[in-house]
């Protein structure tokens, strides 16, 4: 009979490690891309976004994913506790980092329209002038602060004063953007916080088994006087 304790930790113990490679690829892969030359606007608008993304600390904490992983396999591969509670240790301080990104992604969407506007104003015209068409709009806050690009989007000034700003679409899409990423962060640390209950659950079961074998060696020692 399959151990089911045993079985639901070696399930968690894989999320977790495919939890730390989707990281990994996904820093790495993104942080190489964020500074291409866009050719759409909403593309504009994600890469300076990314731009601001702690890449850096999700590779670190990608490591670590990797790092307390490999520690839970001597556990399993000797049983000794010392390994898996040094695991559940790590993966701890693993989770709060997790956490820390999260948050810090958070706090991003709550300045999302001040550091947009900072964003646009550093923005060369040719890719205002993208994200001007892509979100159908003229110029930051409205088609004359700052002045609108001239493009087929926004004409003249006279057709640019019946388009909205971009302000609103764009901290829209930024915020809706931002918010699936550190949910899918904060989904990560309920994976890191599962698999301390199954460590902590084995490390049960095997302190119980081995009562319970030290019980029956006693009664087999009892039984042969």
């Amino acid at each position: 009979m399959v151990n089911k304790v045993l079985a639901a930790f070696l399930v968690t113990d894989g999320l977790f490690v495919a939890m730390g490679a989707i990281m990994l690829g996904f820093c790495v892969i993104v942080r190489n891309g964020a500074f291409n030359d866009p050719t759409e606007g909403r593309e504009a608008a994600r890469n300076l976004l990314y731009q601001s993304f702690p890449f850096n600390a999700g590779i670190s904490n990608a490591i670590l994913t990797f790092i307390a992983f490999l520690l839970t396999l001597p556990g399993l591969a000797t049983g000794s506790r010392s390994w898996l509670k040094a695991a559940g240790y790590l993966i701890a301080v693993d989770a709060v980092f997790t956490m820390s990104v999260g948050l810090n992604l958070w706090i991003t969407t709550l300045k999302m329209r001040a550091n947009f506007e900072n964003i646009w104003y550093a923005q060369p015209s040719g890719v205002q002038d993208l994200m001007q068409t892509a979100f159908e709009c003229c110029g930051y806050l409205n088609s004359t602060s700052p002045a609108f690009v001239t493009n087929e989007q926004c004409p003249s000034p006279a057709a640019a004063a019946l388009e909205r700003g971009c302000v609103a679409p764009l901290v829209a899409f930024g915020s809706t953007f931002v918010d699936n990423i550190f949910t899918a962060v904060f989904g990560m640390v309920g994976i890191q916080v599962l698999l301390i209950v199954a460590i902590a659950a084995l490390l049960k079961d095997w302190k119980e088994r081995e009562r319970y074998r030290h019980i029956d060696e006693k009664r087999g020692t009892r039984a042969m006087f």
